[in-house]
């Protein structure tokens, strides 16, 4: 049986009713469980409002309604946090916080102990490299286990993996602050994590933003380019190896999709996933390339993949560990986004309608009303939004 992969084209003056029809093309009602609390896992890899690193509030606020939509009102953003990256600025700056406090959406964070408790858990399914890299046990965080989880990840490049989408989109939310162990079997890492999430979750849904995608060393450091697509899937590995080959990369080539698929975890051969809606949009090339950044032509591939790998718990499992984060957060926070980035976004709100929607939600808070069960979603008119 194919697997189902929804990819529409979109616009600003529409975004949310596209949003609506998107899901339902993709069988939104029938991958999440009814009744279960629904988990929004947004993704924030860069907390500044880089296009293509993160989220985008009208990705955010055409989920919660199209799920609400259909019955799924009981919704909440769980938020992690990385080396590098602070979530409360991150949720801030992409204007998340409006849209929570609209659709009176619950925050829980998996690093606040009151919010939840990471328990030790035992896979039913082989892990390929969790068990080894975590003698001491795998945890994960008790809140995720029996409800519905929907990532929401964007088309963009990554460093360590060629693409990253949906599966990649559980490596914050279900791994703590030590995640970074994981690195040399990132792929394998990515395959563990989604047999277990198909082991907890109720029910497992994607919807990825590509109305601007990054090309380039990603997942901060990259060249937005303006796209109009979104996709959805109740397939993870699907809807990753769609975008990737819409990227310009041939899926199955990449490690995390190829073996996520040999498992059985999910559909990674194009020729085995049905696409719905805009089947032309599905079979572009954007010819998109990877490069290197400043982390690994500054000796990141000698101590993750090459000759220094056997050194790791040197660098990363001891207080040396420090030393990259503060390089990671200097060239990131303190030279990347004040002296190049930032005049990459202002150039995007001033030049691009998906910008000036930002700016519209930066403004005038979110596009819609809150939508009752069963109400279809409908965007706000053309007019508002800024030119």
């Amino acid at each position: 049986m194919k697997s189902r992969v929804a990819v529409l084209r979109v616009a600003p003056d529409t975004v949310l009713t596209d949003i609506d029809r998107l899901v339902d093309l993709a069988g939104v009602s029938r991958a999440l469980v009814p009744g279960k609390t629904t988990i929004l896992k947004d993704n924030i890899s860069w907390h500044f409002p880089f296009p293509a690193a993160n989220t985008t509030p009208w990705q955010l606020e055409g989920t919660i309604r199209a799920l609400a939509g259909r019955g799924f009102t009981d919704q909440v953003c769980v938020q992690n946090k990385t080396v590098v990256t602070n979530a409360f600025k991150g949720e801030d700056l992409n204007h998340y916080v409006p849209i929570f406090k609209r659709y009176g959406i619950p925050v829980r964070y998996n690093f606040k102990d009151q919010d939840m408790t990471w328990v030790r858990y035992q896979p039913k399914a082989r892990m390929r490299v969790l068990n080894s890299i975590f003698p001491e046990g795998i945890h994960i965080p008790d809140y995720f286990f029996g409800k519905n989880i929907v990532h929401l990840p964007t088309t963009k490049c990554h460093i360590y993996t060629t693409t990253t989408g949906a599966m990649k989109n559980a490596f914050g939310g279900l791994l703590n602050t030590r995640r970074h162990y994981t690195h040399s079997w990132i792929h394998e890492t990515l395959v563990d994590l989604l047999a277990i999430q198909k082991e907890i979750h109720a029910g497992l849904f994607a919807i990825m933003d590509g109305t601007t995608a990054g090309n380039g060393p990603g997942p901060r450091t990259m060249y937005p380019v303006v796209k109009n697509v979104m996709l959805a899937s109740d397939d993870q590995v699907a809807i990753d190896a769609v975008s990737a080959r819409m990227m310009g990369f041939d899926p199955m080539s990449l490690q995390y999709i190829r073996l996520a698929h040999e498992d059985g975890l999910g559909i990674g051969d194009p020729r085995e996933i049905e696409i719905v809606g805009d089947a032309d949009a599905a079979s572009e090339n954007w010819n998109f390339k990877v490069g290197k950044n400043l982390v690994r032509v500054g000796g990141g591939d000698l101590i993750w993949f090459g000759p220094l790998k056997r050194f790791q718990k040197l660098f990363f499992h001891t207080p040396l560990v420090n030393g990259f984060i503060l390089a990671s957060d200097v060239y990131h926070d303190f030279y990347r986004w004040p002296l190049l980035d930032r005049k990459v976004f202002e150039r995007w709100t001033e030049t691009t309608e998906w910008g000036q929607m930002f700016l519209r939600y930066a403004q005038m808070g979110p596009l819609g009303q809150p939508v009752a069960p069963g109400q279809p979603a409908t965007a706000a008119p053309t007019a508002s939004i800024i030119h």
